[in-house]
């Protein structure tokens, strides 16, 4: 089978995304990757990302409203999830990190 591949999505791609990103990463039978929304994001979504991923998923219901408007067309066919996970924590923080288990692992099994 596949690897899966999850895209997670945050406003700069500093700090929640990357979390994500690394706190799966690990796990088997996972491709993930992530990028920010925002203008002034570390890492800027592309077309390919889109394009690559099978679940977005994303920190905001903000996130998933600026990401329908600009790339609507190729969101076709794709799961996106939104987690509620407001920007109040720091990169890799323990509370962040439970959350995103609690939240995303389901989605993955």
């Amino acid at each position: 089978m596949p690897p899966r591949r999850v895209l997670f999505l945050c406003s700069r791609n500093r700090l929640r995304s990357p979390t994500a990103e690394q706190v799966f990463g690990t796990w088997p039978n996972l491709e993930v990757d992530s990028a920010g929304l925002a203008d002034d994001a570390e890492t800027m979504l592309t077309a390919e990302q889109l394009d690559w991923a099978e679940l977005i998923v994303v920190m905001e219901a903000s996130h998933r409203h600026r990401l329908q408007a600009r790339h609507r067309t190729r969101l076709k066919g794709k799961r996106v999830v939104c987690l509620d996970i407001p920007d109040d924590y720091t990169f890799m923080q323990p509370e962040l990190v439970a959350l995103l288990l609690k939240k995303v692992g389901p989605l993955l099994r």
